[in-house]
């Protein structure tokens, strides 16, 4: 019997996405504790060092986590070694950092304006050390399709940062202080590193100074790469500290932007999903006979639900919205734009892999140098007059930016089937159900035609059932390729 490719790969999906979905879930049951129990200056302050948090992570791991991908399928390598070397590189590096962080943590804590905070950087460098660590055994559990330990050990280490965060913000002291959230996540990050110990004892790490090289000149330029991929995703954080229209309240524009995104981070939470399982299969998948025909449906049914995930979102802001506290509500207006950024950026997930599987990875760099440039200039020209406005427009210029630009260069160098008609109808679609989402619930729009609240939800319900029956119908017309 032929396997369906896409059934596996949906299997794995769903078993890495548990645990993505009940962090998701748990953060938002924690977003109407952060913007009631904070301010929104100091929900300000945790969203600053969570960008410091996610770029530093992608310099800290070296781009080993795809590396060890690369290296484990390839014939003549030893996996063994592979796995080894990364995480005695990334030991090293790790380590050095985090003793001249603990060394000089006083010094910067001052020069970031939070003097008197320096366990705040001891907390954020240690966060780093564990979860860099981490990371590539966690590789190695999605190489090796350990989808159900994965997910256990992601639960564990969830569960974990959300107990400290109840007993931090419950138990311990009245007044609530924004070093709960981070100290929260160091707990977490040191209880995974431990439970992880059994792993790494049977690795028996061995150093290959051939192997780390090789992994090495392959995956830096991924880092490279992803570096400002990641920029992109938080420069914006960093620069309201310079460029807000309120200077003197940056940290609370910061704060009520942050509070929007995270009503958009289901989105996001799809994405990371589909990239747990889909990077591993893409790669296993390289030699097969219909591969890039399997690539390009796999794009097609992606843009399908990422489209569904949208409308659903926005066909229940009205409710969603209400895990915000009040004084966060005023930046709800970004959700929509957020949106679609992420969509974007889940679709260039799919159009890149044509670098990384032709071994091309040297061009990633000019692409999301490219996307970093736009991310730049759209906040640093408009976010002096339109604030967080500018952040949200500027996120959907650049995924679009890098995605157009992969998608050339594709076409070019590892040219993948991909059906943009239909893709582009599945846009269509949910372009006319948000449509009549919005003219139906704006009064400001259509006054004559604006619903109750209840019936509203009723009516939002049924554009987006008629978005997935037609876009199912869509679909259908293009067989999927088994092997």
């Amino acid at each position: 019997m032929a396997k369906n490719p896409l059934k596996q790969l949906a299997g794995e999906t769903a078993i890495y996405g548990f645990s993505s979905i009940l962090a998701r879930i748990l953060n938002f049951l924690f977003v109407p504790i952060y913007t009631r129990m904070l301010t929104q200056v100091q929900y300000g302050v945790v969203t600053e060092f969570m960008a410091y948090i996610a770029i530093l992570q992608v310099v800290l791991v070296l781009g080993l986590e795809t590396g060890c991908f690369r290296f484990a399928n390839k014939e003549g390598e030893n996996p063994r070694k592979v796995y080894s070397g990364a995480l005695l590189a990334v030991f090293g590096l790790n380590l050095a950092f985090l003793a001249c962080m603990v060394a000089f943590s006083g010094s910067i804590s001052a020069a970031l304006g939070y003097e008197g905070y320096r366990r705040l950087i001891i907390y954020v460098a240690a966060i780093l050390f564990c979860d860099s660590i981490t990371a590539i055994l966690f590789a190695k559990l999605r190489q090796e399709h350990k989808a159900v330990k994965f997910a256990i050990l992601k639960t564990v280490k969830i569960l974990t940062e959300t107990g400290a965060n109840l007993v931090l913000f419950f138990v311990y002291p009245a007044q609530p202080d924004f070093t709960y959230p981070v100290f929260a996540i160091f707990i977490s990050c040191v209880l995974c590193l431990v439970l992880f110990i059994p792993d790494i004892l049977r690795i028996r790490p061995v150093w290959d100074g051939g192997v780390v090289k090789r992994m090495l000149a392959y995956s830096i330029p991924l880092m490279v790469a992803a570096l400002p991929g990641v920029a992109n995703d938080f420069l914006d954080r960093i620069l309201f500290r310079f460029f807000d229209t309120s200077s003197e309240q940056w940290l609370a524009s910061l704060g009520v932007y942050q509070a929007a995104v995270k009503l958009a981070v289901i989105m996001n939470l799809f994405i990371q999903m589909f990239r747990y399982a889909a990077e591993p299969f893409f790669f296993q998948r390289a030699r097969d006979k219909n591969s890039r025909e399997l690539y390009a449906v796999v794009m097609e049914y992606f843009t399908a639900f990422c489209g569904l995930v949208f409308l659903g979102v926005i066909g229940y802001i009205d409710i969603i919205s209400l895990l915000l506290g009040r004084d966060f509500r005023v930046g709800i207006g970004v959700v929509p734009i957020m949106l679609l950024s992420y969509m974007l950026l889940g679709m260039l997930f799919n159009v890149s892999m044509w670098y990384k599987l032709s071994g091309k990875t040297n061009m990633a760099i000019w692409i999301t140098l490219a996307g970093l440039a736009v991310t730049a200039v759209v906040n640093i020209v408009f976010m002096p007059r339109y604030s967080y406005w500018a952040s949200a427009f500027g996120h959907l210029a650049s995924y679009l930016t890098m995605f157009v630009i992969s998608a050339v260069l594709g076409a070019r160098y590892y040219p993948i089937p991909y059906n943009w008609k239909r893709i582009g109808g599945i846009f269509v679609l949910m372009g006319m159900a948000y449509l009549g989402i919005l003219l139906l619930g704006t009064p400001e729009l259509l006054p004559g035609l604006a619903l109750p609240a209840a019936l509203r939800l009723v009516v939002n319900t049924l554009w987006i059932l008629l978005y997935c029956g037609l876009a199912w119908a869509l679909l259908r017309r293009r067989p999927i390729p088994v092997e």
